[in-house]
């Protein structure tokens, strides 16, 4: 009988090593996890936890006795299996054969065929502090869209974009419409406009590639970005591609080298302003162009660094665009700008060190005109006549606190109509000289919470009236705006703008007034609303 009585002992233990603990919660696919016990002494996952023994098993006389059953508590879900440092002195599984299981709650009877049965009741969960919405900023944003990258090869390509749509009120006719450049003069407008338009939207591609060992260690990369305001368009509502950037690059932390179309180095900063025009021709200039360019940054501690920075870019002739006795040619010698910058302060990740920079430029454009001029001077046809363009401009960016900050530049120059200054004249026509002019701009932001912006600034563009008979002479603006970040990628904000323009004709009583060009000042209130989905 003593004999039946410890085998009875011992098939009880050896069924608990085998089966999960009888009664346990109902699971259509019940997992009870196994530990070995050579690595089983203690396992945890956030803190130690203590083995719970089960009461001592009388063994028989004579009969070699095993270890006791441990049972560790039940695995908690999404947790991650740990060792204790403690499983490092632990007998191997030969010398340990007692079994080892994770306690489980007694399940309930298996449910009649075709009934359900009845969902298990479980422990209340911890409350859990309400989780605040972050924003990301542009350089944490393009982190989470390589996530989403294309792969070919070693080279990852990333889609950007941002839909766009504005709805306009000009008080008076701008140009070119959709944006403003300049008011036209009450001489020849002098009526209201509202406009609706989506030909702002932009798409992209970021292109990273393999790094440069023996460059280094530089990374490749590049990109490709459009619009839709190509020239030309037959109506508002058929926008045709117009291209943005275009450039392949080699960077790492002490230099870069690019190759394609992207801004000029000469005044790299934009005002806050909301729409599409960013200022030119109102005091902000620089664009885009096609150019050879190689920046090094010297890091001289980690709160001061200088960057040099040199390109040889296209010469651009947009003066005299449609003429047709008039013929527009590149110089044989790019375009040369440079900048030295300063950057003061701690750098990285959620830092507003303060910038500053001096920049310039100095290139030539040529033009033949096949014709006489116009009166009064009539000049005669001239072949392959040459004009200088040059400027020197300064640029600062100053946070003050968190939330508040002061930026802007100034420049003086020649010849700028390719820079989108001196109101977009660079050549006067009728005395074929170039056209001096100076400006900037100034702009003041603050963030009223994370998802408010506002800033508040004023440009100015005032070429010298001497050196051209018929043109604009003074184009200024004052604005104000706000911006709402409704989600990370969704904002909304509205713009109210104050242009003026003034205009001028020296020939007066030297060709007929039937010929003069506009004389009265040109002045708007622009409203804007704009809608932005980047993705």
């Amino acid at each position: 009988m003593d004999r039946k009585r410890v085998i009875g002992v011992w098939m009880l233990l050896g069924g608990l090593g085998t089966f999960p603990v009888v009664g346990q919660e109902w699971d259509p696919w019940p997992s009870p996890e196994v530990v070995r016990s050579s690595q089983a002494v203690q396992a945890v996952y956030e803190e130690p936890v203590e083995p719970e023994l089960l009461p001592p098993t009388e063994v028989p006389s004579g009969t070699a006795p095993r270890h006791e059953l441990q049972i560790l508590p039940e695995r908690p879900m999404g947790g991650e299996v740990r060792l204790n440092e403690a499983a490092q002195g632990v007998p191997s599984v030969e010398s340990f054969v007692g079994p080892i299981a994770w306690a489980q709650p007694p399940a309930p009877p298996e449910a009649p065929q075709g009934v359900q049965p009845p969902e298990a009741s479980k422990p209340a969960a911890a409350a859990k502090p309400e989780a605040k919405e972050e924003f990301f900023t542009l350089d944490e944003l393009k982190e989470e869209m390589k996530k989403l990258a294309w792969t070919k090869g070693d080279l990852k390509i990333v889609p950007y974009g941002s839909l766009w749509g504005d709805l306009l009120y000009n008080s008076n006719r701008t140009s070119p419409g959709p944006y403003t450049l300049y008011v036209n003069s009450f001489s020849t407008d002098n009526e209201h406009e509202f406009i609706i338009d989506a030909r702002r939207t932009r798409l992209g591609l970021d292109l990273s590639g393999p790094s440069i060992p023996w460059f280094g260690g530089a990374s490749t990369g590049g990109k490709l970005e459009i619009d839709f305001f190509g020239p030309n368009a037959p109506n508002p509502n058929q926008g045709i591609p117009f291209l943005r950037h275009a450039y392949l690059e080699v960077k790492n932390d002490e230099f870069r080298f690019l190759f394609g179309q992207t801004w000029d180095l000469a005044s790299p900063l934009f005002p806050g302003v909301l729409d599409y025009s960013v200022g030119w021709c109102g005091g902000n200039i620089g664009y885009r162009r096609a150019q050879l360019r190689l920046e090094r940054y010297l890091n001289f501690s980690e709160v001061f660094r200088l960057e040099l920075q040199g390109a040889l870019a296209q010469n651009v002739m947009p003066d005299f665009a449609g003429n047709n006795a008039i013929d527009r040619e590149s110089a044989d010698w790019p375009q040369v700008q440079g900048r030295i910058g300063w950057v003061i302060g701690p750098r990285g990740k959620g830092c507003n060190p303060i910038s500053m920079g001096v920049s310039a430029h100095i290139g030539e454009v040529e033009y033949d005109f096949k014709s006489s001029g116009p009166a009064p001077l009539n000049l005669p046809p001239e072949d392959d006549r040459r004009f200088r363009t040059w400027s020197l401009n300064a640029d600062f960016r100053a946070p003050i606190t968190d939330r508040l900050g002061i930026q802007g530049e100034f420049f003086m120059g020649e010849n700028l109509s390719s820079f989108l200054g001196g109101i977009g004249q660079g050549v006067d026509l009728y005395t074929r000289n170039t056209i001096r002019s100076y400006g900037g701009w100034i702009d003041l932001w603050y963030d009223w919470t994370d998802r408010l912006h506002m800033h508040v600034g004023w440009g100015l563009d005032d070429p010298l009236n001497e050196d051209f008979l018929v043109g604009r002479t003074y184009n200024q603006f004052i604005f104000v705006n706000f911006l709402y970040d409704i989600t990370k990628q969704f904002n909304t904000g509205i713009q109210v703008t104050s242009w003026r323009t003034f205009y001028q004709d020296r020939r007066a009583g030297l060709v007929p007034s039937s010929q003069l060009g506009p004389q009265r000042p040109g002045e708007a209130i622009v409203v804007e609303w704009m809608f932005r989905y980047s993705f």
